[in-house]
């Protein structure tokens, strides 16, 4: 097979090299086309047909449901490790040791005390405001306490810089919870792991002792996990071109919370449950929607079910699914909103439509459920679905400026008016 890739035009005839990815993967290198061929580029609305870097964190296969982190399995990793391990992993490129584990999660603790003054700026949201916006607000807000730049050709700064978030960004999550809830802001406590504190944070009631749950603290654990990273999608490709302009980590990251926000990305588990209320108000009959679903006239969509990347099946989907049973088993939770989602999983898993068309329940279906469950309000999904993905967009901001990768910067083909002259006001 030829190494090169010839594009005719015009009666010209122009080579470019194609690359190959570690699993295989091919691609035409076109970094010269609009040089060499006097102006010609590409058009792809969307990217889909676009790779916008080479990156050695995340592999993904969606026809054959393969979702592997620096070349784990997603299913290894969700099974063996913790979620601070995953973390580690993501962003320096390996599984820490046990004494870099126990660094790691020392140092973090040592970061995780957000400014009291943070509390004013919470304060200035209303509690009908939406838990995305004011979370991407006050990352945002922790540049004006951490002023200074990453200096990225330091491993010690990068290393600080990433620690600080990571300690801090579960106290934002936390507060935007509970100030939704009206409950008073939790600090964290050194004597948890990661995640339990998050669920400590999140979770305690006041004047109550802190109840751990294992069962929950491992679904919660397993949740990060799958959400940690999944390649180039929309809101990783906005932190990596916001961060190629040199912009900081935290600004980098809060534009990358603001693309999540958006119903057909991290949203999309808030949409499930929105769906099954709605069903539920129509009375709940799963059969009936099952029908408008297979309905080409109808505009109904089954929300959770299928993917736009996976096309047999979404391998996280098998192991949430494990969690989310046992979660509804020990917690006894009685919910018809719960039993309209069981129903549909059912239905669908049996149906020869859905089996033919391999519309399985992805991710955002089983978690939507786990976080119901939990009683994390609906508008807050998109928000556990960021404290997940943290890692993700911070290893992949780590890659793109230790790379040295160019600014981002999209050509376009227009489709205005051609030039034509000015007419004065009076004249109009």
């Amino acid at each position: 097979m030829s190494d090169k890739a010839t594009l005719e035009y015009n009666g010209q005839k122009y080579e470019f090299p194609v690359i190959k990815g570690s699993e295989d993967e091919l691609a035409i290198d076109i970094k010269t086309l609009r040089a060499s061929t006097g102006g010609l580029i590409t058009i792809d609305p969307g990217y889909k047909n676009t790779g916008s870097c080479t990156s050695a964190i995340t592999f993904l296969d969606g026809e054959k449901g393969i979702l592997r982190y620096r070349g784990y399995s997603i299913e290894d990793l969700a099974e063996k490790a913790d979620f601070l391990e995953v973390a580690y992993l993501l962003i320096f490129g390996e599984l820490p040791d046990k004494e870099q584990l126990q660094k790691f999660h020392n140092d973090i603790r040592e970061e995780s005390h957000v400014d009291e003054e943070m509390k004013k700026i919470l304060d200035s949201f209303p509690k009908s405001a939406h838990p995305m916006g004011v979370l991407s607000s006050l990352t945002s807000a922790l540049i004006a306490f951490n002023p200074s730049t990453v200096d990225v050709s330091s491993e010690a700064a990068m290393y600080h810089a990433i620690v600080r978030i990571l300690a801090k960004f579960p106290v934002l999550v936390a507060w935007t919870l509970r100030k939704k809830k009206g409950l008073p802001l939790e600090y964290g406590d050194d004597t948890l792991g990661y995640v339990e504190n998050i669920h400590k944070m999140m979770f305690r009631r006041p004047g109550k002792t802190y109840e751990k749950n294992e069962i929950v603290i491992e679904a919660l654990d397993k949740l990060l996990i799958l959400h940690g990273d999944h390649e180039q999608n929309c809101s990783t490709s906005t932190v990596r071109i916001v961060g190629s302009s040199h912009a900081g980590l935290f600004a980098s990251l809060s534009a990358g919370i603001s693309a999540l926000w958006g119903p057909l990305h991290g949203g999309a588990n808030q949409a499930v449950l929105e769906m099954l209320e709605a069903i539920q108000a129509d009375g709940g009959d799963t059969k009936k929607y099952m029908a408008k679903a297979k309905d080409k006239n109808d505009p109904f969509r089954l929300m959770g079910f299928g993917h736009r990347v996976y096309k047999n099946f979404d391998p996280r989907a098998r192991i949430i699914k494990k969690a989310a049973d046992e979660v509804l088993g020990d917690l006894g939770i009685e919910d018809p909103i719960l039993e309209i989602a069981k129903g549909l999983e059912k239905e669908a898993l049996e149906d020869q439509y859905f089996v033919d068309r391999k519309l399985y329940p992805n991710v955002d279906f089983y978690s939507g459920i786990i976080y119901r469950a939990l009683g994390i309000p609906t508008d807050m999904f998109t928000v556990m679905f960021a404290l997940g993905r943290l890692p993700g967009w911070i290893s992949q901001w780590r890659e793109m400026r230790l790379n040295g990768e160019p600014i981002g910067r999209p050509r376009q083909i227009y489709i205005g008016e051609n030039h034509r002259p000015f007419v004065a006001l009076d004249a109009r």
